[in-house]
């Protein structure tokens, strides 16, 4: 199985692994290198989903996408909460390659308004809700409308999460696949 490293050159977009930095729900870092990767599928349709947002004048900043299942582990003891989290039991899109977290962000690098941070675990980050501002209504679906043109599959409890339709029919993936582990 072929994994696409994910730059910001390659695929113009900015990377920002929120969890090779302490700024998480771990409040520590899970990664000990910032990689970015996604199964060859799904980097396709990263590369199509930057071409729909180009003409909007718009990028993306990528918070996270391959996840090893033991940093799926670390989240999990963290934060055990299915709403949020995959049980690593069951495995995640992510540990598949196959879900990236991400927003918008403008010409200047800004990131729109989506209502709430990447990661806030409480129900106001959830696709469609009414109570954050019309601004990040239209930009949550402005994301989700580019995204699923690209061909992804959102997460009706993260507004940042987008995964292949039948993420689970991919494998789990081995960090040791990859041309250096993350962690």
């Amino acid at each position: 199985m072929s994994m696409v490293e994910i730059t910001a050159q390659d695929f113009d977009v900015e990377i920002a692994l929120a969890y090779a930095t302490a700024d998480n729900i771990t409040g520590k870092p899970i990664y000990a290198r910032a990689g970015c990767y996604l199964h060859a599928h799904a980097a396709e349709k990263m590369r199509a989903a930057v071409a729909l947002a180009a003409p909007l004048g718009l990028r993306f900043k990528i918070f996270d996408a391959y996840r090893p299942s033991e940093a799926q582990w670390k989240l999990w003891e963290a934060f055990p909460s299915e709403e949020f989290v995959a049980n690593p039991r069951k495995g995640s899109p992510h540990s598949r390659g196959v879900a990236v977290d991400l927003t918008l962000i403008d010409k200047s690098g800004k990131e729109l308004d989506m209502g709430t941070g990447f990661d806030e675990m409480r129900p106001i980050s959830h696709h469609a809700r009414t109570d954050v501002s019309v601004a990040a209504q239209q930009n949550r679906f402005t994301l989700m409308g580019i995204m699923s043109a690209a061909g992804w599959d959102f997460y009706k409890n993260e507004w940042w999460h987008y995964q292949l339709f039948q993420a689970r029919d991919y494998p789990l993936v081995d960090q040791a696949t990859l041309p250096q582990p993350l962690m």
